[in-house]
């Protein structure tokens, strides 16, 4: 079967035209699914719906390749889960995307975007242990915050570093360290800042 999934961010955005082409694609209207919510949050409930009903040999469309996913680690790792699943995607908008049909030029883009995912690991690794080494010259209590395990710490600690410099928006932090929204305020609570979120945080 073939399922289409459509999202914008806002209540105010209109998903007419990434239903148009997904319709234009044939994709029955029953077989579509659609999220009204920012593409920084992991929580998009008919996503996951969609995520959970697909089987091997069916095939996802959508719009454009951000309407999927948060970012490119995020899309390298819905690629990954779909090969293993056999379950194939397409991009309207993107055609280098398009693994419905064994394709070189394909893999090879995938391939491409996977190497580009890896380096943002790094990076954000690197910005971490440089985060991480600014906190300790200043005398920064490192610990990790209760209910939050060892390996999130340091993306705990970047999230108040980021959130006290006020020159990132709230989008920009999660998207930078691949966190949702929900997850950046629980890491701020537990680094004690609930008190000062609106005079710092940008929308």
């Amino acid at each position: 079967m073939i399922f289409g999934y459509a999202r914008v961010s806002t209540q105010e955005q209109n998903l007419d035209l990434q239903l148009d082409a997904l319709l234009k694609e044939g994709i029955p209207q029953k077989n579509i699914y659609t999220d009204k919510v920012s593409s920084t949050k992991e929580d998009r409930k008919n996503l996951k719906k969609l995520l959970n009903y697909v089987r091997e040999g069916d095939t996802i469309v959508v719009w454009k390749l951000d309407r999927l996913a948060r970012s490119l680690i995020h899309f390298t790792k819905l690629m990954a889960e779909f090969e293993e699943r056999g379950v194939r995607f397409k991009s309207i908008t993107e055609p280098f995307i398009d693994t419905t049909e064994k394709s070189s030029h394909s893999e090879f883009i995938i391939n491409i975007f996977a190497a580009l995912a890896q380096l943002e690991r790094d990076i954000i690794i690197e910005r971490t242990k440089a985060g991480l080494e600014s906190a300790r010259r200043r005398g920064k209590v490192l610990g990790a915050p209760k209910g939050i395990s060892k390996k999130n710490q340091q993306k705990a600690v970047l999230c108040e570093e980021y959130f006290k410099e006020g020159k990132l928006s709230v989008s920009e932090i999660c998207e930078r360290l691949d966190i949702s929204r929900a997850t950046y305020y629980k890491y701020l609570r537990h680094r004690g800042l609930s008190k000062k979120l609106r005079p710092y945080t940008k929308i």
